[in-house]
């Protein structure tokens, strides 16, 4: 089993930066496809971004494209959403997830973290 924990989720004013990172203690997460999810209050849950096990192939919603970025450590073992130019919209818990074969979908993922609260406000 899977088990994963974000952290780096913080209150910060617009315009401003955070580095989440996602990982896991018991498997490597390089024999995964990650993905980063975020929940606003009265939303559904959105695809933010994905990488592959390799790291070669990445992907961000229209809405992050140029201000986030997603990134392996395999030194480290977690995968880390640097997040800039941080604006009140971006403001959810984010969540890591994890799936054995195939690209991120919201429903196909297989283990899923508890999430990171960010917040961005004056």
């Amino acid at each position: 089993q899977l088990q994963l924990v974000e952290s780096g989720g913080a209150l910060v004013q617009p315009g401003g930066s955070l580095r989440l990172s996602c990982a896991a203690s018991d498997l490597r997460l390089d024999s995964y496809t990650i993905g980063w999810f975020r929940q606003a209050p009265g939303k559904e849950r959105e695809g933010v971004s994905c990488i592959s096990r390799s790291g070669a192939s990445t992907m961000y919603a229209d809405s992050v494209k140029g201000r986030f970025t997603i990134s392996r450590d395999d030194v480290k073992n977690t995968v880390d959403l640097q997040m800039n130019s941080l604006k009140p919209e971006d403001t959810a818990v984010y969540y890591c997830a994890a799936r054995r074969t195939g690209w991120c979908t919201a429903n196909g993922m297989n283990y899923w973290g508890k999430g990171t609260l960010v917040t961005v406000s004056l």
